[in-house]
């Protein structure tokens, strides 16, 4: 199987959690006084039932009579009985020598629950795989959005840092890559609100305008029966968000803070000015540097644009209620500064949960978040491969290219343009000129939920909900005339934007369920539901150039020479029915039936309403009588399910539709040029919803009372219809149409660990989950096209993984004497490529697969331990066996000059240094697209370690804890850029795995306390 490897590689670390386990539940003290007994839940025998002495690890389990014998080692020890789904009892020795015990069933524990879509389930229920994460995993680091808080904490989850910066955005992806064109991002359920994730690498994440420290659980729904129930929004997976909420009691203080500062991790090696001056001689064959040894070190430019970053969060929350109404209200600050200068991002956010009963029948309540956000952004990650020219249009390009003999400021302070220290220089941006511009977005973000609840008889209740998201966007940009070269400055100089964006989402929920038991071993659970969806979007934008001076920035766009203003309006709706049905038999077997009917205003008029099925069962077989024997087992149940869901994220609104556009058409009409309205996009009544169909075959396994549990599952999941651009011919009119033209699978198996190794005073215990997927394009163009270049490095290709690489392969450096293969630009000195097919001449032909940016495997592990008032933890991820095209080398390592080069590079070819690796110094050369620049992405990071310390019990204070914690302080990985966590282009789905300088992740160290009154 094409798995077996992976699995064997990690199957050590299950077993090591197994057994030491196994060696501390069993090991046992032969010496003191035997004590006997029988324990039971009323007259009937309890075998499995685990009897510790306490504060060790020497105990034992009884038989199938529920009989057991134990070593204590005096009449001072305590025996501790524990059972799953009953509550432990803690008897004192004495001088007995014979205990009985009855033990009383834990209601709690067999009503566990988790949240699942419109309703709760308990969890020994559950027949879908649904992940859960808690609040405090999510906040052990300092994450702005609650997507970061997920990463490697969840099997067959995959979360991708694509940058750095603050408030950046993440790509999430649930058992991988669900769409070509469309999104692949999760849904996103805040209390009942749904919203969605995507973006650019320059765009704010809308979960970063969420508080993380305001979420109670996250509830991941993984396999199509437990993502069904959204339909036509699932297909990517469901991501459910619960918020903290009032209980009952005194009412609770709390105030969380933590102050830390964040660095970069590591920095490119760069030529100082002494090697720069002598390349650029060499490149320009003329002596412009007399003396290049006489410059020294010069400028590394990193150390100007990167800094030491604070980073800082405040939160104060109120909590408690009575049987009647309770409130949670939370006030949260959270800042953080960039590591690169002139980048920060800053939230101000407020939650209010309120919840109230209306005498025996009847309940009201609300959630409510509100938040504005603030982010400075800054130019990184050039999405185009070419020259340093290209890739020095960003801060990060403009630092490692800059040339290390010029100065950052003149005398008075401003930002010194290189061109007015050396002419030669005028195309070369001095990389503080990014960090002089204006590049600011504002967002103010209102999440709000009313419902109203109704008990209509016994067991059947109607709830009602009303949602709304409302969201806000002012964008300002400015880019001064100050760092405009003197000599370059012209009437267009400067240049000004303003946008605004308007996002307003009302969503109403009618829920009825119903819920009852047939005699004593039946249960029966139904929920239909009602839903109406609006979404409305509008922005408009001005743009202006050539300003007089930089005073008023972009507060005065009406200076500017040339101004131009754009709008746009869209709408679009969803309409669905839903039924569910859960079936339990004796705690021991259940089935589920769903069923959800969608339709969008965005599909065509033959395809508007889509049918998403989905059924599962489980069986619970730690019931059954012939593993009642089986001690050691606390508990296992098999799943399976399989079910349709679709994907409605792939195209904007009007897509079915015939459009025309305004967008600067320009006719001539009596030899003026005037704007006008053209024919823009075909119709599609045909255009439909991506369907994944997903089969699930999965068991959850408790053994040794629970001291160890594994959580596996097979998935196979096949996307089709998906919605593909697809080309026209010209004669047509039209370029491309919009359809469902491609289909696409996912196969893979999940894998996770749990182990309580250490109960005592002493307490450990440690998780890991492994992750295998495997994506494979099944058809392009309904069959047409069988192989696509994406870029100019990356294909899409039937039968293999999207995102690979294909291009030439890089052969050395072409040597003296050498006879150059026609077909490329190919010199002496510079880079040799590989001719594949033995035909003596280089053609498309010789280009092949040369990377996978797709991983093997990813993984994490936590593990923490406590004695006394003292605590420590440490969570690793990993991903292991995906490739990285780090494009920007094409760049650094090609001496074309004007540009500072990669340390390497000193190394270049020369006839007297016939090196096989860096090309020789050539005026306004390119280095061919080859896998030169494919490198091994595969890495494990420390994500985070904390020590803490609980402060002891003070008198009006319920608990201070104290703690310090180190954040990315470790990365192990072959790469050579800046992160190998990293992706240029984001949340693509077809190119994946690019570096061109993103904007790093950074290192931090904070100290923070948390006290509770």
């Amino acid at each position: 199987m094409v798995f077996s490897k992976p699995i064997r590689a990690v199957k050590g670390l299950l077993w090591l959690l197994l057994l030491s386990a196994s060696l501390t539940s069993f090991a046992q003290n032969n010496n003191g006084l035997t004590v006997r007994g029988r324990v039971s839940s009323g007259t009937e025998a309890l075998p499995g039932v685990n009897v510790i002495i306490k504060g060790t690890q020497q105990g034992t389990t009884t038989d199938v009579n529920g009989q057991y014998s134990l070593v204590v080692p005096n009449s001072n020890a305590t025996l501790t009985f524990s059972y799953i789904g009953y509550v432990s009892q803690e008897i004192a020795v004495g001088n007995r020598s014979t205990i009985d015990v009855s033990l009383q069933s834990d209601e709690r524990s067999l009503s566990e629950v988790v949240v699942v879509g419109y309703g709760t389930q308990r969890k020994v229920e559950t027949t879908g795989s649904i992940a859960s994460i808690k609040s405090a995993e999510l906040t052990q680091t300092p994450v702005v959005n609650v997507a970061q808080g997920l990463q490697a904490r969840v099997a067959g989850v995959q979360v991708n840092q694509n940058t750095g910066a603050p408030g950046g955005n993440v790509s999430v992806r649930v058992r991988g890559t669900n769409s070509i064109n469309g999104n692949s991002e999760p849904l996103y359920v805040v209390d009942g609100i749904q919203i969605s994730n995507g973006g650019g690498i320059t765009d704010v994440s809308p979960l970063s305008t969420i508080n993380p420290n305001d979420i109670e659980s996250v509830e991941i729904l993984k396999d199509a029966s437990a993502s069904a129930i959204y339909g036509s929004r699932a297909a990517n997976g469901v991501v459910l968000i619960t918020t903290k909420r009032g209980k009952s009691g005194a009412t609770r203080v709390t105030f969380d803070s933590y102050y830390g500062v964040q660095k970069v991790n590591k920095t490119l090696p760069v030529m100082n000015a002494a090697e720069f001056a002598q390349l650029e001689n060499e490149v320009f064959k003329n002596n412009f540097y007399p003396d290049p040894a006489s410059l020294g070190e010069g400028i590394n430019w990193q150390n100007e644009i990167f800094r030491q970053a604070p980073i800082q969060n405040h939160q104060l929350s109120i909590n408690g209620g009575n049987e009647k109404t309770q409130l949670a209200l939370s006030m949260n600050y959270f800042d953080q500064d960039g590591i690169i200068i002139s980048s920060g991002f800053k939230r101000y956010s407020l939650r209010l949960n309120l919840d109230h009963k209306i005498g025996q029948r009847f309940k009201v309540g609300t959630s409510i978040l509100g938040s504005y956000s603030i982010n400075d952004g800054i130019t990184t990650g050039s999405q185009t491969i070419g020259d340093a020219g290209v890739v020095t249009g960003s801060i990060l390009g403009a630092a490692l290219g800059a040339p290390p003999n010029l100065k950052p400021y003149r005398p008075d302070g401003t930002v010194f343009p290189f061109g007015e220290q050396a002419t030669q220089y005028r195309e070369v941006s001095n990389p503080l000129g990014f960090a002089a511009q204006l590049n600011e977005r504002s967002i103010k973000r209102t999440l709000a939920n009313v419902y109203g609840e109704a008990n209509i008889a016994k067991g059947l209740t109607y709830r009602a909900s009303f949602n709304v998201d409302q969201r806000a966007e002012l964008y300002n940009n400015y880019n001064p005339r100050s760092i405009i070269n003197r000599a370059d400055l012209n009437d267009n100089s400067g240049s000004a934007r303003k946008d605004n964006i308007n996002y307003l989402a009302l969503l109403h929920e009618s829920i009825l369920t119903y819920n009852t038991a047939l005699g004593k071993d039946h249960t029966l659970k139904g929920t239909a539901v009602f839903a109406t969806q609006a979404e409305m979007y509008n922005d408009n934008s001005i743009n202006a150039t050539g300003f007089p001076n930089d005073a008023t920035q972009n507060e005065a766009l009406q200076l500017g020479l040339t101004r131009t203003v754009s709008s746009n309006r869209n709408r679009q709706r969803l309409d669905s029915y839903m039924g569910r049905v859960n079936y339990g038999f004796k705690d021991k077997l259940f089935v589920d039936f769903t069923v959800r009917v969608d339709g969008s205003s965005k599909f065509g008029a033959n395809h508007k309403y889509g049918v998403f099925p989905a059924v599962s069962a489980a069986w619970r077989l730690i019931e059954e009588p012939f593993l009642k024997s089986v001690t050691w087992i606390s508990d296992l149940k098999l799943r399976a399910s399989y079910g349709i869901t679709g994907n409605a994220g792939g195209i904007n609104p009007y897509q079915s539709l015939a459009t025309v556009s305004a967008s600067g058409s320009n006719y001539n009409l009596n030899h003026t040029f005037v704007t006008g309205i053209n024919p823009s996009g075909i119709a599609n009544p045909d255009l439909r919803w991506e369907r994944s169909a997903q089969t699930n075959i999965g068991f959850d396994l408790s053994l040794l009372n629970n001291r160890v549990s594994f959580i596996a599952d097979v998935y196979h999941k096949n996307t089709k219809d998906l919605l593909y651009v697809k080309a026209l011919p010209l004669s047509s009119g039209y370029s491309t149409i919009t359809g469902n033209f491609a289909s696409l699978e996912n196969k893979g198996i999940e894998l996770a660990a749990n182990g309580r190794i250490l109960d005592g005073a002493f307490k450990w215990d440690a998780s890991a989950n492994v992750t295998f997927n495997r994506n494979k394009v099944l058809g392009l163009d309904g069959g047409v096209t069988n192989e696509r270049f994406v870029t100019t490095y990356t294909i899409l290709k039937v039968g293999e993984p999207l995102g690979l690489f294909k291009n030439y392969v890089f052969d050395g450096i072409n040597q003296t004497g050498e006879t150059i293969l026609p077909g490329y630009d190919g010199r002496i000195g510079g880079h040799k490529v590989k001719d594949v097919t033995g035909d003596g001449q280089i053609t498309a032909a010789d280009q092949v697969i040369t990377g996978n940016p797709n991983p093997n495997f990813i993984y994490g592990f936590s593990t923490n331990l406590s004695f006394k008032g003292f605590d420590l933890s440490a969570f690793f991820s990993g991903s292991q066996g995906n490739d990285i095209y780090n494009a920007s080398r094409l760049s650094f390592e090609n001496p074309a000059g004007q540009r500072n080069m990669l340390k390497g590079v000193v190394n270049r070819w020369s006839p007297t240094n016939p090196s096989n690796q860096y090309a020789s110094a050539f005026v306004a050369g390119r280095l061919p697209i080859t896998n030169y620049v494919v490198e091994d992405g595969s890495y494990m990071r420390l994500k985070n370690l904390t020590i803490g310390y609980n402060v002891p019990r003070i008198k009006g204070v319920q608990g201070i804890r104290v703690y310090v914690s180190g954040n990315n302080l470790l990365t192990f990985t072959k790469y050579s850029g800046f992160d190998p966590e990293v992706n240029t282009f984001a949340g693509s789905n077809t190119v994946i795995g690019v570096d061109n300088l993103v904007y790093p992740q950074a290192k931090s160290f904070l100290g923070g306390i948390q006290i509770t009154l």
